[in-house]
């Protein structure tokens, strides 16, 4: 794949991670290989935390070190030898910021997680992020800040292999005990739980086998994957993140969601987009038909993660989430 190409691919999952369209342009117009991606997303992210260090106010330079963050995740989506400094920077920076900008954040981690914990410590409901197979915490942003302007607690999390502990762990098919370790954690009764792409998988799996899930959601997640159908990228990502090409083999293999869904007692709310063309998570349907309180939305132009659809799919979401979490109308 060509740059230009990496870049267009990549276009819509990055503005949808909250980067300014304009600044990615110009960041990636000046690429001449896919080598230089993450080199040169670290240095924009770099230019934030001197935009933050520079700030004339606290505000500014927690708004600045957020977008630091952003800058340092995308970073990570393209293979090469400091990927995992730039998941360690992102986590730093939004470390940062979120100390600056929200005081009463709360970092939790144990075993096989760690992420932040926003919003009201009376919160009436409480909401898990979970990322999928190269995203992390600080790519759905976007995402919590809909829940908390709801009123909920968010913890946005990372699990095994993913984000910052991507170069210490490796994916476990059985995540439904990483997300109870995490209620325990939270010291919550029950959660609110969105997963987005794998991370459907995840948030799916956890809501058929953790009876305290009360909720779910999941956005452009698999239904079931063949590793015969993945395309050459995905499978080189999954043998990172899962520990080897046999690692990824037998992950994938239990990637299957047919005899779980119908024991999703939560009501789920499955949402697809139409021009996604990764394969396996085109077939959300199978999903919310099979779970006895699915609920389906197909967004026709959406792609893979909805990041050019957001206002025909977040609000809904998030007020699924709340109300269902609730009882009242978000």
């Amino acid at each position: 794949m060509s740059t230009n190409e990496f870049a267009a691919a990549q276009w819509t999952r990055a503005t949808g991670a909250g980067v300014d369209p304009h600044e990615y342009g110009r960041v990636t117009d000046g690429l001449t290989s896919v080598a230089e991606w993450g080199p040169s997303f670290l240095r924009t992210g770099h230019d934030y935390l001197q935009r933050a260090e520079n700030a004339g106010s606290s505000r500014t330079a927690g708004e600045y070190l957020l977008m630091a963050a952003r800058w340092f995740h995308l970073a990570t989506l393209a293979p090469y030898a400091e990927a995992h400094r730039a998941a360690v920077e992102a986590d730093h920076a939004l470390s940062r910021a979120l100390t600056v900008l929200e005081p009463g954040a709360r970092r939790v981690s144990g075993e096989g997680f760690t992420g932040w914990l926003r919003g009201p410590s009376d919160a009436p409901g409480t909401v898990v992020v979970v990322p999928g197979l190269d995203s992390a915490k600080e790519e759905f942003l976007d995402l919590v800040s809909a829940l908390l302007a709801r009123g909920l607690a968010v913890f946005a999390m990372d699990g095994p292999g993913q984000g910052v502990l991507a170069a210490t762990t490796t994916f476990v098919p059985d995540y439904e005990r990483v997300v109870g370790r995490v209620i325990d954690a939270l010291g919550v009764a029950r959660i609110g739980l969105v997963g987005l792409s794998l991370g459907g998988y995840f948030a799916a799996r956890a809501a058929a086998l953790e009876p305290r899930v009360a909720a779910v959601a999941t956005v452009s997640g698999p239904f079931r994957l063949d590793w015969d159908e993945l395309p050459p990228p995905v499978r080189d990502i999954m043998g990172r993140r899962a520990g080897g090409a046999d690692a990824a083999h037998e992950f994938v293999r239990h990637v299957d969601l047919a005899a779980l869904a119908p024991r999703i007692a939560a009501p789920l709310l499955v949402v697809d987009g139409g021009q996604d063309v990764i394969p396996g998570v085109t077939n959300g349907e199978s999903l919310a038909r099979l779970a006895p309180r699915g609920t389906y939305l197909s967004v026709p132009h959406g792609d893979h993660l909805l990041g050019n659809a957001r206002p025909d799919w977040l609000p809904h979401l998030s007020d699924h989430i709340t109300h269902t979490l609730t009882g009242t109308p978000a």
